[in-house]
């Protein structure tokens, strides 16, 4: 009799454990799957997801909600350690996609230390010289599309005055620079430049902003500034803070180009 009730106990000890258990598993077959790799195989794929919840506190700062809609994205599915792979990190569209990624074009995003600046590398946002660009830079924590909005971003090595650096309008090279083809200077003329800021979002006003981007840098740039004036056809250089003329010559008897 004795080992009969102990038998009883053990049942229902058993069914409650199984009982508090299931709802757990529920919940984690929710938001971690298995899914099989096609209709005619076994074989399986992990899926991870995360509940689409607008009330989510991170959503009210701006690192985290900017650029995304609460009401269609998913919170973020944080892995709380080191993420490796053998293979490679993908990011891909989907129906989704503007809701999936920062309007559908960031693909990265790494944060410095203060938590709001940041490396980003988008992907078609924008379509220049008749094609779509993919874009690298490293914001600062004004957000907005000012010059002042980005930092240097850093070619070649972490070491100070060497390598590259990159801005928004201007590249600072340390090192030399080797051209394996020809090196076209600005043609730059009248209608190139704006000797006034343009009111508003440089972002909004891109076109009329590169004008004026384009003549500060003439007139803030030092000696050894050279560009070519389209108006005149001529090539002109900057010494000891006066525009002078280059010499040029026509090509010697005999010599000729057929490109």
């Amino acid at each position: 009799m004795k080992n009969h009730i102990l038998s009883v106990l053990m049942l229902l000890s058993g069914m409650a454990a199984r009982a508090q258990q299931a709802p757990e598993a529920g919940l984690r077959s929710r938001y971690i799957q298995l899914v099989k790799g096609s209709e005619q195989s076994d074989f399986r794929r992990v899926e991870l997801r995360s509940d689409i919840d607008t009330t989510w506190f991170r959503w009210k700062e701006r690192g985290y909600s900017f650029g995304f809609v609460p009401g269609k994205t998913p919170m973020y599915t944080t892995v709380n350690g080191i993420l490796s792979t053998p293979y490679m990190i993908q990011v891909r569209g989907n129906a989704e996609e503007r809701n999936r990624k920062r309007w559908g074009y960031h693909v990265f995003e790494g944060y410095a230390k203060d938590d709001k600046s940041r490396i980003t590398m988008l992907v078609n946002k924008h379509v220049e010289a008749e094609r779509p660009v993919a874009e690298l830079y490293y914001y600062s924590t004004v957000y907005n599309h000012d010059e002042t909005a980005y930092n240097w971003f850093k070619i070649g090595s972490d070491v100070r005055q060497h390598s590259f650096m990159f801005g928004r309008d201007k590249a600072l090279f340390y090192g030399s620079l080797k051209l394996t083809n020809a090196l076209t200077l600005g043609a730059i003329g009248k209608e190139d430049i704006s000797t006034t800021k343009p009111a508003g979002d440089d972002e909004q006003n891109a076109e009329k902003d590169a004008k004026y981007v384009n003549y500060k840098e003439l007139k803030n740039g030092g000696d050894g500034t050279i560009f070519y004036d389209k108006d005149r056809d001529i090539v002109v250089i900057k010494i000891k803070g006066k525009w002078m003329k280059v010499a040029v010559e026509a090509l010697p008897e005999g010599v000729s180009y057929d490109f």
